[in-house]
């Protein structure tokens, strides 16, 4: 199954690709992780943010392929834990739909985005920087497909 990182951000600090591809290259079977940078908007100081956050989403909703299940990144969205995302991601494979996953830049997810998502999942209650999204997601994906498997990664 293919899954797709729609994140704002093309310039992140080298910790944050390495993480990153570390964990992308362990996940080839059964789940294929990608990543699709999308740029963050700029914006003048003291200018509001939504008109940056509006394109930012407007692209991530150009990246999103038909019949996607789309997924929201969302601070205040339901969490799961490590099992129950594993259960989860068992139910999309079987469901057989690619799956795409938004990270919003500094500023938040867009509207049109928590609009067209299939599910909303917040990794945390706390605030996290979009770049250390990705670490994790794609960690916790690994965690995941790792227990589907019966591989050892997991321990808890």
């Amino acid at each position: 199954m293919k899954c797709r990182l729609i994140a704002a951000g093309t310039r992140l600090p080298d910790w944050v690709n390495r993480g990153f591809h570390e964990y992308q290259k362990r996940l080839r079977t059964p789940l294929l992780l990608e990543l699709q940078e999308i740029s963050v908007a700029t914006r003048r100081p003291g200018e509001n943010p939504q008109r940056a956050i509006l394109k930012e989403g407007a692209d991530m909703i150009a990246a999103i392929r038909p019949g996607d299940y789309v997924v929201a990144l969302e601070i205040h969205a339901k969490s799961m834990t490590t099992e129950q995302l594993s259960v989860w991601l068992s139910e999309r494979m079987r469901d057989g739909r690619s799956l795409a996953l938004l990270i919003g830049g500094p500023d938040g997810l867009a509207p049109q985005c928590r609009d067209r998502a299939d599910q909303s999942w917040s990794l945390s209650p706390l605030t996290l920087p979009h770049g250390l999204v990705r670490v994790v997601v794609a960690e916790q994906l690994y965690r995941a497909v790792s227990l589907l498997s019966g591989h050892p990664y997991h321990r808890a």
